[in-house]
């Protein structure tokens, strides 16, 4: 492959705030240490303050902010019929940056196991098989050819059609609309069908142990779905430990959570350091007002946020979406003492 066809060629994420970001700063990280060829395309919304824009500079090729909300643009056009979708279209910016030929989009909350350039071989839509719903992608790592028609078309399509998943989870509503859009995905070509450890959920291992067990170690990439996000644990730089969570996901996947807290303590944190040292920020959780100055002596970003309490209809559609709380509700002790009280 010539230079030009691999500067032609790009990975891009997407940022919403700044807890995102430091996702997405993890994420360059560990593409370019497995020594990537492709440049490195960040684009991010409005709610990412400038210190963090800055980290993302310095890792990324191109940053792009994206704001469909105040555009002006087609995007704000079919906004103002689905308001509900923003974050849904600002996702589909991808498909703007038309100055490369093919891409691949990798959620912030992903993290790259090995080299993964291969991906740039196959063509549009190629994704991994969702752990839900085998016969739906999961759009959490897609590879794409940027193409103003297809972003046209794909807002026309949010527009009229809207997206499947999007009532509950309007973060991830793309992947209904994408996997509507690209209806032919299951059945038309099966190149198309990335084997599942260019996406390898971090709570599908739950499901089907076995398999983990015999492939885990061939992962390329692992994606951290669910609430829980590895920014929402704590970090002990002592004991190198994680903390959080429950002792099944310790216990099934400790190494993901490790790399990624590893690859954040010792290459983004200095880098926030250096940007807003010892000034307040607005922290993404819920607690409000944090000093990075401490985030930083305990390598801690964030506490666990909370599990709000849902209906049995709402926690059966999490079910169906392949959005179970395996670390909380859903985890197997609390399943095992539910069954074990029909029994008695």
């Amino acid at each position: 492959m010539c230079n030009f066809q691999l500067i032609d060629q790009a990975f891009v994420t997407l940022a919403t705030n700044d807890s995102y970001a430091k996702g997405a700063m993890v994420l360059a990280k560990s593409l370019r240490s497995h020594s990537t060829s492709r440049k490195l395309v960040a684009l991010v919304g409005p709610h990412v303050s400038e210190p963090f824009r800055n980290v993302l500079s310095k890792m990324y090729d191109e940053v792009h902010l994206v704001d469909v909300l105040d555009s002006g643009d087609s995007a704000h056009l079919a906004l103002m019929k689905r308001p509900n979708l923003g974050i849904t279209l600002t996702k589909l910016h991808c498909w703007t940056l038309t100055h490369f030929s093919k891409c691949v989009f990798m959620d912030a909350d992903t993290l790259v196991l090995s080299n993964v350039d291969d991906l740039f071989e196959r063509e549009e839509l190629s994704a991994a098989p969702d752990p839900g719903w085998p016969d739906c992608f999961n759009s959490g790592v897609f590879v794409f050819r940027p193409s103003e028609e297809t972003y046209g078309k794909l807002l026309q399509f949010c527009s009229n059609t809207g997206s499947f998943d999007g009532k509950l989870y309007v973060s991830c509503g793309d992947q209904g609309l994408l996997n509507s859009f690209f209806s032919n995905w299951a059945t038309a070509d099966i190149s198309k069908h990335l084997p599942f450890i260019y996406n390898l959920s971090s709570i599908a291992i739950y499901s089907y142990l076995p398999a983990f067990k015999q492939f885990g170690s061939d992962a390329k990439v692992v994606h951290f779905l669910g609430q829980m996000k590895p920014w929402n644990y704590s970090y002990d730089p002592e004991t190198k430990s994680v903390q959080g969570g429950s002792a099944e996901h310790e216990l099934l996947h400790p190494n993901y959570l490790l790399k990624w807290w590893d690859i954040f303590s010792t290459s983004v944190i200095p880098l926030l350091k250096e940007q807003i040292g010892d000034q307040p920020f607005l922290s993404e959780s819920h607690h409000g007002v944090d000093r990075i100055q401490e985030a930083i002596s305990h390598i801690h970003m964030a506490e666990p946020l909370p599990k709000p309490e849902i209906s049995s209809e709402e926690r059966k559609q999490k079910w169906e979406q392949g959005q179970a709380d395996y670390m909380g509700i859903d985890s197997f002790d609390n399943i095992k003492k539910k069954l074990d009280s029909f029994l008695k």
